[in-house]
């Protein structure tokens, strides 16, 4: 996924989230369904960026990528960090919350995997706790053949990434070409990225069986929407 690009990751969304705002209005959201919840793990949380934004709990990550997690453990060194699949994973303990952002949970694929996945974070939860899934796009809204386009422009480093979306029945697919410019020269790569494309039945139905009962807001942080379940 992101091995590649992780140590460039943040330079190139930090145009595109507002993980402070974002952290703000987690924990508006869980302590309106939790008071006084403390103990939180961010699944897929890549360099750790919204965790460092959630001061007022104790927190862990997991995610499945090792230089990813790299990332976060220098941005965080006190935090437990957790290298696993959100499909499958057993930590051995219970949180009041758990948080899947920035659409991570389409990496999973197809809906087997996306009621797996669910299930999985639904068993880290405390009696009363809650989930907090930001889901990537629907197939109804998907643009295929969409280019899209992110440039990074710092005194030394210039990054250009660039993508062309496709999809393969309920798959999005798309392939990041990056160009990436340092005082020690230029690279070139790429990293191929499939996210499966789920309709607001298919995840409300993946939270009951679950069984957590989800609301859907249908806005979200940047408009993919967002659900929010209490076990």
């Amino acid at each position: 996924m992101f091995s590649r690009s992780a140590r460039i990751y943040d330079a190139i969304y930090a145009s595109i989230r507002d993980y402070p705002r974002e952290a703000a209005e987690l924990d508006r959201l869980i302590q309106d369904q939790r008071p006084g919840a403390r103990r939180l793990l961010d699944v897929a949380c890549g360099t750790g960026a919204h965790l460092a934004h959630l001061t007022g709990y104790e927190v862990e990550g997991l995610d499945l990528d090792p230089e990813m997690l790299a990332v976060a453990r220098e941005r965080l060194p006190d935090v437990p960090f957790h290298e696993g699949d959100m499909a499958d994973f057993d930590l051995g303990k219970r949180f009041d919350a758990v948080v899947c952002m920035f659409s991570s949970i389409g990496y999973v694929r197809t809906e087997e995997r996306l009621r797996s996945a669910l299930a999985s974070m639904a068993r880290h939860l405390e009696p009363g706790g809650v989930l907090v899934v930001e889901p990537w796009l629907s197939p109804e809204v998907w643009l295929d053949r969409h280019v899209a386009a992110v440039f990074v422009d710092e005194p030394e480093l210039k990054i250009a990434r660039m993508n062309v979306a496709q999809r393969e029945g309920n798959v999005s697919m798309f392939e990041f070409e990056y160009l990436v410019g340092t005082p020690d020269g230029i690279e070139r790569f790429s990293e191929p990225h499939e996210l499966g494309l789920f309709t607001v039945d298919q995840y409300l139905a993946a939270f009951r069986a679950a069984g957590l009962e989800a609301d859907h807001d249908p806005e979200g942080p940047m408009g993919r929407g967002l659900y929010i379940a209490s076990s």
